[in-house]
């Protein structure tokens, strides 16, 4: 309908979108805390390996009579057995096997970085929307004030959502369609950040938005407020629709409480998760009841995006090791700076998804508990490998010193130390989806 002039003012390599593909191919590659450790182990365990297979060699023959062919066979048993092959091998092959046995279990971690801190976490902060709940809500009431009817109410609002794709806009499309509203999108729209729209309809302007767009309006009555603060009560989530005299009416939607969540967040308290909280851009009547019914410990509503960030940080620094779970444009930076950052990946918004450290492909809110314990094994099984790997080298070496170690049983402890760290790491393969949260 007419002309859109669009000025590139940086090059494609600049891109947000770019910017995060960047950030996303540096995670792939940063190792786990515990590769980290056995690298820098290594660093200072080769030389000093060296240094006293040579010391084997030299001292016992130069300064108390020993026989050279003795003690260069011991140092080259020494040699051999001390070794780092197991101690390196065993935690990459953990860490892989690890990210295959997410990968077929529906749970996308983005490196080795990652696959540690589900079992270390102390909180977890969870969205409502998409993420507590199904995403996909359904008008449940129509109220029409000030002299409108059902219709007028409905073409309003429809012609207002018409430009949205947020999951309350496509429940009131559908409806709006289903009683056979024709959606005449709105003229000069306009979001309000984090509340709600404004738009003009058939010659006239109009707002749509949250019960706090409409305080902030300062349009509220005492009757609609009570109406209003009924349905949050009941766990019905209101958009209000207006015009800049009167407030024309509101639609009631609610959302489903996914199968299984009530579960699953008891069964994270078990596992060892002290805190879980909901941080919502929802009023605050419609999240308490969602919150009574999943357990939820503490609740944040009427979020911005940037207010779930500065609740993020709170929960930062009181817990310090901190998850944010979420799927939407407005969870991405939350998602950014908690410690660990999760997003129901079926549904979410592709900024969630790239922002995120860690993404549950199947919208399975059961996986975070899957998670948690998938890390914690294969933590238990880096560890595992780790000690057997030094107990093994441990033993030959008294043994060395000893004269009682040989050339093949050195080898042969060597390289089935190495199968043997390589076969325990790949028990993790056979980490089954979890079925049973209890």
């Amino acid at each position: 309908d007419g002309v859109l002039i669009i000025e590139c003012t940086k090059p494609s390599g600049d891109t947000t979108l770019a910017h995060i593909i960047r950030l996303v191919g540096e995670a792939q590659s940063r190792r786990a805390p515990s590769e980290q450790w056995v690298e820098k182990f290594a660093r200072w365990y080769t030389p000093a390996v060296m240094v006293l297979a040579l010391a084997v060699l030299a001292i016992p023959p130069l300064f108390f009579g020993g026989s050279w062919h003795d003690w260069f066979y011991r140092s080259l048993v020494l040699l051999v057995i001390a070794c780092p092959c197991a101690l390196v091998i065993s935690t990459p092959v953990s860490i892989v096997a690890a990210l295959t046995a997410s990968a077929r279990n529906g749970v996308l971690i983005k490196g080795g970085l990652y696959v540690e801190v589900p079992a270390r976490l102390e909180a977890i902060a969870l969205d409502k929307t998409g993420t507590l709940t199904e995403g996909r809500p359904k008008v449940v009431e129509v109220v029409p004030l000030s002299g409108h009817d059902e219709r007028e109410l409905l073409e309003r609002a429809a012609a207002l959502e018409a430009h949205s794709t947020h999951p309350l806009a496509r429940a009131i499309l559908a409806y709006a369609r289903e009683r056979s509203v024709v959606v005449r999108p709105a003229e000069d729209y306009q979001i309000v950040q984090g509340r709600g729209a404004t738009g003009r309809f058939s010659g006239q302007d109009y707002w749509l938005g949250s019960h706090r767009y409409l305080e902030e309006r300062g349009q509220e009555t005492e009757e609609v407020h009570q109406r209003l603060e009924a349905l949050s009560a009941a766990g019905r989530t209101v958009v209000v629709i207006g015009n800049a005299t009167h407030v024309c009416g509101f639609i009631a939607l609610a959302d489903t409480v996914r199968a299984g969540a009530k579960q699953t967040l008891m069964a994270l308290r078990h596992a060892g998760v002290k805190h879980i909280v909901m941080l919502t851009g929802d009023n605050k009547g419609t999240a308490e009841s969602i919150a009574r019914e999943t357990g939820i410990d503490e609740v944040h509503a009427d979020l911005l995006p940037a207010d779930k960030v500065s609740a993020v940080e709170a929960l930062v620094a009181k817990y310090g090791r901190v998850a944010m779970v979420g799927d939407g444009v407005n969870d991405a930076p939350a998602l950014a700076r908690a410690t660990l950052g999760i997003a129901m990946g079926a549904a979410g918004s592709d900024a969630a998804i790239e922002t995120s450290d860690i993404a549950l492909m199947s919208d399975d809110l059961s996986k975070l508990l899957w998670l948690v314990q998938h890390s914690r094994r294969t933590l238990t099984i880096i560890r595992q490998n780790i000690a057997f790997s030094l107990a093994i080298k441990s033993i030959f070496v008294v043994l060395t010193f000893a004269g009682i170690s040989s050339l093949w049983g050195a080898i042969a402890a060597d390289t089935g130390a190495s199968l043997l760290v390589i076969f325990n790491g790949l028990r993790l393969l056979s980490n089954p989806p979890h079925k049973d949260v209890f």
